[in-house]
């Protein structure tokens, strides 16, 4: 006799309509029921990896204090909400680090012009992906690789040490998620987000049958989520309307530097504010952990050399100019100025994971992710601006600012990060010196 009844709903049950085939959180309404009343089964585990190119201001990065209660910093500061849910680490280096090639050895620790090997976002997509339509997402300001140039727009390395393409379109995310590929269906997608056909709508029917099955907790997991999708698409359709209105001609000769050349980065995707992209971009990243699409993600937030600031920010010089800061007052105000304005973004993306439960816990708690630089202040290659986030149901324990006791390869970072999401790493792993005992409870 079969003591144990199946879920009620599938984990891989999508909503589906014309077109369009939409995946669902994790439901209370999936765990298996039984007459012995079974043990939960746990959320899956999930892992990212963030490069900031270019460093950052170390000067207003750390806290005075170090410690759980340490004041924040300056650039700190918009974390500030999640304290006990983050970390910044005093006291990682990257070897082979340092300059503008820093984003070469920033997840592998080997230099650019050696033979690369498998980042651990694809050690962790080939233990946890395996599951998840896409086993990992490649992100990034920039799309493609960039391979050879110092302005790399991926970190993630397959097995055979090569690099993968990352996308930088928001709207091509948003496809891939929700969209189907075939070339008829993308075309009648395109005329239905001009006619401002939501998937939503399109899946209705499923979604009114599902609710009719779901508990109180449910339904409302699901109008959150919902909401999500609901706001996002509305965004990415005024991309779409916007695309086809003509540009007004502007004088240029009196405005601020910034605007008189064509900005790098995100604007090779669409006319989008920087706030607006990066936002986009997160939500994005917290649907594909909430709908369990995939588990493991890349992102190059910010690359080395070109880009890195926008006309919204009202600073006087790109990034990597105010990186060369001579100790001028104005260029070290505007650097931490820009610092903390990622920050704020940062700070965006961990409350959304944090606002999406799942069971007892959240997704923030079910997901650890690391972001840190290919170089420290000045350009060098010491001091890293490190910073692990969420993790606290894996067994990740913050501690604020921790100040190591000595310094510490980034490998070993990514080494505590795969600890704690169960992804074993065999023998010797890059130039770790082992987990990070003071961040694993």
């Amino acid at each position: 006799m079969n003591l144990h009844k199946r879920p009620w709903i599938s984990r891989r049950t999508f909503l589906r309509g014309t077109g369009v085939a939409m995946a669902l959180p994790y439901l209370e309404a999936m765990m298996p029921q039984s007459v012995f009343a079974a043990p939960t089964p746990e959320a899956p585990s999930r892992m990212g990896m963030f490069y900031f190119g270019t460093g950052m201001n170390m000067r207003q990065f750390w806290p005075d204090q170090t410690g759980a209660e340490a004041s924040s910093s300056r650039i700190l500061k918009p974390l500030e909400k999640h304290r006990g849910e983050f970390t910044a680490i005093n006291g990682t280096f990257l070897s082979e680090g340092g300059g503008h090639d820093g984003a070469y050895p920033f997840s592998t620790s080997i230099a650019k012009g050696k033979k690369q090997q498998r980042s651990p976002d694809q050690i962790a997509a080939q233990v946890i992906g395996a599951d998840t339509r896409f086993s990992s997402l490649q992100l990034s300001v920039d799309r493609g690789t960039n391979f050879g140039s110092q302005a790399l727009a991926t970190i993630s390395w397959n097995e055979q040490g090569v690099p993968l393409a990352a996308e930088n379109d928001p709207k091509v995310v948003f496809d891939r998620l929700f969209r189907p590929d075939t070339r008829d269906e993308k075309i009648q997608e395109k005329n239905e987000f001009r006619r401002r056909r939501s998937i939503l709508d399109l899946v209705r029917d499923d979604a009114k049958q599902l609710a009719g099955k779901l508990g109180q907790t449910d339904r409302e997991q699901l109008e959150q989520y919902y909401n999500s999708v609901r706001e996002l698409e509305k965004s990415l359709a005024r991309r779409v309307e916007w695309a086809d209105t003509p540009k007004p001609a502007v004088e240029t000769d009196n405005l601020h530097g910034t605007y008189k050349k064509k900005m790098e980065g995100p604007e090779g995707s669409g006319d989008y504010l920087y706030d607006d992209y990066a936002k986009l971009m997160y939500d994005l990243i917290a649907l594909a952990f909430q709908t369990d699409s995939s588990r493991v993600v890349s992102y190059v937030v910010r690359k080395e050399l070109a880009g890195g600031v926008y006309p919204e920010f009202n600073v006087s010089q790109g990034y990597h100019s105010l990186s060369h800061h001579g100790n001028d007052p104005q260029s070290l105000e505007e650097l931490a100025r820009v610092d903390t304005i990622y920050m704020q973004h940062w700070a965006y993306l961990l409350d959304r994971l944090k606002s999406i439960r799942e069971g007892d816990s959240t997704v923030l708690d079910r997901t650890v992710l690391g972001l840190s630089s290919g170089m420290g202040f000045e350009h060098s290659k010491d001091n890293l601006p490190t910073i692990l986030s969420g993790g606290s149901a894996l067994g990740v324990k913050h501690a604020g600012h921790l100040k190591l006791e000595q310094e510490v390869p980034l490998a070993s970072v990514w080494h505590t990060m795969l600890d704690r999401i169960n992804v074993p790493v065999n023998g010797q792993f890059q130039d770790s010196t082992g987990v990070i005992s003071e961040l694993v409870s």
